[in-house]
């Protein structure tokens, strides 16, 4: 089933996008970004090989693989987030800190 947000991308523009990720990742930049060793998203201090690249707005999204829309994230955050934007991972962020944090696990 797919949301009313999802966007149609031909293969070849999801194909270059992810070429220009792994472009990215082999930068100074990027190595630079991870060596911060903090996670975007939770901002807690995070081993820089533990650090993934995640796409603010995501690739299936409509985002592209540039500087202004990928940044570095920890395994945790980067898998919780999955395809969300950015509203909607604000609002995933608000619901789990008002219901008390981890659900489950008593």
């Amino acid at each position: 089933m797919m949301d009313s947000f999802s966007f149609h991308l031909e293969e070849e523009d999801l194909k270059r996008e992810r070429s220009k990720a792994r472009d990215l990742r082999q930068s100074q930049w990027w190595k630079r970004r991870c060596a911060r060793g903090m996670c975007y998203y939770c901002r807690r201090p995070t081993d820089p090989r533990d650090l993934t690249m995640d796409h603010i707005v995501p690739l299936s999204r409509g985002g592209r693989s540039v500087k202004g829309n990928v940044v570095a994230a920890c395994k945790a955050c980067n898998s919780k987030k999955k395809q969300l934007l950015p509203m909607e991972w604000a609002a995933y962020v608000a619901g789990v800190s008002s219901d008390g944090g981890d659900s489950g696990d008593d």
